[in-house]
């Protein structure tokens, strides 16, 4: 067994991740911990130690070095130890070493917030020079709201997710699906089919991969007594400590009924007159921070089409009240064919980033309800839900590819 210290933002998952080991072998370790509560950081661990080992850092080390010494990349290294600063190594520092790597980048076999979009962006940004990273606003509590572009094509598509909080899943899918395309264009490989070199020279793909990392934070990691809105978020959850099943904003704001298209209607349709886990438009439309910024970033780059990943249902969202251009159910059959979800011609649903980007732009926009069950859906049916969402987004970029004939 190896010891190991419950650091802050700490979760079994997160834990099982970082030492290649699964949820059940840290519970069996540990008899005390329950899988229903949050971990206590400062907590002393068991951890089984068959997948992972010790190293202790000795002084010359590099982690080029200590990767090539024990055959490891140097994103495996980095993906172990996410919970500690490795700019600047000290000798007797203990790092945690995987006994083999995955050869990915992105992770998505535990949550995925803040944390690791950060690391993961600035792996992918050394793997992959030609990405662009670009904060485009900050959230409530000021984490950092984050675009990665990549392509230099004319055309515009737009993707993004985990804009509500116990949907976060969509955020590891959106970036692993980032990951797979720049690998295909960089070393010329195909993607479903599709020569990502050749379509990336007509269409540039934006994400936004995670749009509410307060309530990502929240719904993963639990409540923590010194949050700055411990109380209001407590009384906001009718006194329930769970937080799981919270999709809003940490103002208790759900970012999906804040954009202004007929949002006086879903106001009223709502009938929610004051923050909760969701359904709760706000007090006027892009008052919360993120949504604002997502407008903003919209506005500026006029893009040419939007994809916006929620779940779930395996349902396709088309169109809204008629504004969409004639294209767009054309569209939405091609992207159901691929993944094997169903077009739908949605009613009695406004406010959302879909909606605005038609109202506002006419061009053809698209709300995806990935996987089924129930949320926040489990990071076992990661690699099942990747299959989908990977088919879905490559037929995405073919499409815009063919809005450009269009103009």
């Amino acid at each position: 067994m190896l010891p190991y210290v419950v650091q802050p933002g700490d979760t079994l998952l997160r834990i099982a991740r970082m030492f290649n080991v699964n949820k059940e072998s840290l519970l069996a370790a540990n008899p005390g911990l329950s899988s229903a509560k949050p971990l206590s950081p400062g907590l002393l661990l068991s951890v089984p130690a068959q997948t992972a080992f010790i190293y202790r850092v000795q002084p010359g080390d590099t982690l080029l070095g200590i990767a090539c010494k024990f055959g490891l990349s140097l994103q495996d290294i980095i993906s172990a130890n996410r919970h500690q600063e490795l700019k600047q190594l000290l000798p007797g520092a203990l790092l945690t070493m995987p006994c083999a790597g995955s050869g990915r980048i992105v992770d998505g076999r535990a949550e995925y917030g803040q944390r690791e979009l950060t690391a993961d962006a600035e792996a992918l940004l050394k793997a992959y020079p030609f990405l662009q990273v670009e904060k485009i606003g900050a959230s409530v509590m000021g984490k950092p709201l984050i675009a990665i572009r990549l392509g230099e094509g004319p055309i515009k598509l737009h993707v993004n997710a985990g804009m509500h909080a116990n949907e976060w899943i969509t955020t590891p899918l959106l970036m692993t699906f980032l990951e797979d395309a720049a690998r295909a264009a960089s070393s010329g490989e195909k993607l479903c089919g599709i020569d990502m070199q050749a379509l990336l020279q007509r269409v540039t793909l934006w994400v936004v991969p995670l749009v509410n990392p307060d309530g990502a934070e929240l719904a993963q990691e639990g409540l923590r007594p010194d949050h700055p809105h411990a109380a209001e978020l407590l009384r906001w959850n009718k006194g329930s400590d769970r937080f799981n099943k919270w999709k809003a904003n940490i103002r208790g704001v759900d970012l999906n009924d804040q954009f202004p298209a007929f949002w006086e209607e879903e106001t009223s349709r709502r009938g929610n007159d004051g923050p909760g886990p969701r359904d709760y438009p706000g007090p006027n439309p892009l008052s919360e921070p993120e949504a604002r910024a997502l407008a903003e970033f919209t506005a500026e780059q006029r893009f040419d089409l939007v994809v916006a990943l929620h779940t779930q249902g395996q349902e396709i969202y088309w169109n809204y009240r008629g504004y969409e251009p004639p294209e767009s159910e054309r569209i939405a059959r091609k992207l159901g064919k691929d993944s094997g979800y169903k077009p739908v011609k949605l009613s009695g649903s406004d406010a959302g980033y879909k909606d605005w980007f038609i109202l506002q732009f006419r061009k053809p926009g698209f709300t995806v309800e990935i996987g089924y069950g129930v949320n926040p859906l489990p990071v076992e049916a990661f690699p099942d839900l990747y299959d989908e969402v990977r088919m879905l987004l490559a037929a995405a970029l073919e499409a815009a590819r063919a809005q450009e004939k269009q103009e």
